[in-house]
């Protein structure tokens, strides 16, 4: 069991700054955890994304659920994406085959019961955030 909570530092960065195509990020650097929520333009939103991210990642650290296997899962799972085999808005954490499946399934159940308390819409939130992934050609699609 560990005995007590690493240090972490929170930042709220341009979506374009991501390690790769996310809107949260977790990652151990110098013994501190790192978490990098990309900017949406809703304090609101970013929080619920801060809330995935924290709740997702204490189980993985509690459960010994190592950072690098997530990471590599992740970029597999962008790869996959890129090849046509999954949509393109697929979270690759909802993938059975993720190592921290079981965990990013309860961070959601949480990051939702928190959007309830907050009166913010599921739909809308999410439809932000599919904002981020579009290319500036994409508006002209419609």
């Amino acid at each position: 069991m560990h005995s007590q909570l690493p240090e972490i530092r929170v930042k709220v960065i341009p979506h374009e700054e991501q390690r790769y195509p996310t809107v949260g990020d977790y990652f151990e650097r110098r013994g501190r955890w790192e978490f990098r929520i990309s900017r949406i333009g809703d304090a609101r939103y970013e929080f619920l994304v801060l809330i995935h991210e924290l709740v997702e990642w204490f189980l993985c650290w509690l459960r010994g659920i190592p950072e690098e296997e997530i990471t590599k899962f992740d970029l597999l799972f962008e790869w996959e994406i890129q090849q046509g085999k999954h949509p393109e808005d697929a979270e690759p954490g909802d993938d059975p085959r993720a190592p921290y499946h079981r965990e990013h399934k309860f961070a959601t159940k949480i990051e939702k019961l928190v959007a309830k308390e907050m009166g913010v819409d599921w739909d809308e939130y999410n439809a932000a955030i599919d904002e981020l992934f579009k290319e500036p050609d994409d508006e002209y699609d419609e």
